[in-house]
């Protein structure tokens, strides 16, 4: 059997229904969780690494960076076959981006949550894990980058975002489908994830702000963002990558400021392109120095550009390490 170390960092996963407030509260710890889950054990040989105890909300890129340092040190060690990681829903799409993006290995990596609590009839927490261990022991698993399973959907944490507020059936990847799944405990994949590349950063700066924009907005946001010392910025433009006149204003004031200033859309699918030009539009974004993605949502470029900041500020060198 493979030997799988399991990291729990919180979430869902760990808690259970607290009698005085009535909502759902971080509760088990690591051990007891796997105790809970005794099939594990006879899937593969588990060990378990306590990260935190903490709810999605409460990650920081500081704690999803120290996670990443975390989970290097531990795919150095050639007695680990593969890992697991417990995450609250909230942020994960965010933690396994961070991760891919960081831990440079081919030993597979699994992100996974639960969208129910252990008080729940329906808890959701232990097929996901099961799930995990059944992907690793998978030898297509190899080489595959961060994966994220929930409700037996295998994806790539690249390409992956959470689409429901509660439903377990959450998490998709919206552009290019899933990668595989697993089903009746067997693992099937149908494709690998379009793009896996590494940025080689010891740092991270978090200073990095996210602007979302609609119709009727001016530059306000973006003169805020500037004059309080962001060292980036990333906005979800229009469509395939516009933005209302004034906005254009702000954002223009902020790279003459020599921030640098990244573009993703609103749109929950689809790439940016500069195919418009009337003003706002994208051909004048591109030409101020605005750094396109292509199907990058907002949460991910940003933690893309704090990764990136930690290597350089300079923005011709941003744009290489960034542009799509």
């Amino acid at each position: 059997m493979k030997n799988i170390l399991i990291v729990f960092t919180g979430g869902t996963f760990s808690m259970k229904i607290d009698e005085k407030t009535g909502g759902a509260v971080p509760h088990y710890h690591g051990s007891e969780l796997i105790n809970m889950i005794p099939e594990a054990a006879s899937l593969a040989n588990i060990s378990s690494y306590e990260f935190g105890m903490y709810p999605g909300p409460h990650m920081t890129p500081e704690l999803m960076f120290e996670l990443s340092k975390k989970i290097s040190g531990f795919v150095s060690n050639p007695d680990i076959d593969g890992i697991i990681v417990t995450h609250g829903t909230d942020t994960l799409e965010e933690t396994a981006y961070l991760l891919d993006l960081t831990v440079d290995t081919e030993k597979p990596i699994v992100v996974i949550g639960a969208m129910k609590t252990s008080s729940e009839p329906d808890w959701d927490g232990p097929k996901n894990l099961l799930d995990a261990i059944r992907i690793i022991n998978n030898k297509n698993s190899s080489g595959m980058g961060v994966l994220v399973c929930l409700n037996g959907e295998i994806n790539s944490a690249s390409e992956v975002t959470k689409t429901h507020t509660e439903d377990i059936e959450t998490f998709h990847s919206l552009d290019f489908g899933a990668l595989g799944f697993v089903n009746r405990e067997r693992v099937f994949f149908n494709r690998i994830p379009r793009k896996l590349e590494i940025v080689n950063t010891a740092n991270i700066n978090s200073n990095v702000d996210l602007i979302k924009i609609c119709a009727g907005m001016d530059d306000k946001f973006f003169k805020f963002s500037a004059d309080s010392g962001a060292d980036g910025i990333v906005f979800e433009a229009m469509g395939v990558g516009n933005v209302p006149p004034k906005v254009f204003e702000g954002v223009k004031y902020a790279l003459n400021k020599g921030i640098p200033v990244v573009l993703v859309s609103r749109c929950p699918a689809g790439e940016t392109l500069d195919i418009y030009s009337y003003p706002g539009a994208g051909k004048w974004l591109k030409e101020a120095g605005v750094i396109f993605t292509d199907y990058l949502n907002g949460q991910k470029a940003r933690i893309k550009l704090m990764l990136c900041l930690g290597i350089t500020n300079e923005l011709k060198k941003l744009r290489e390490l960034i542009d799509e």
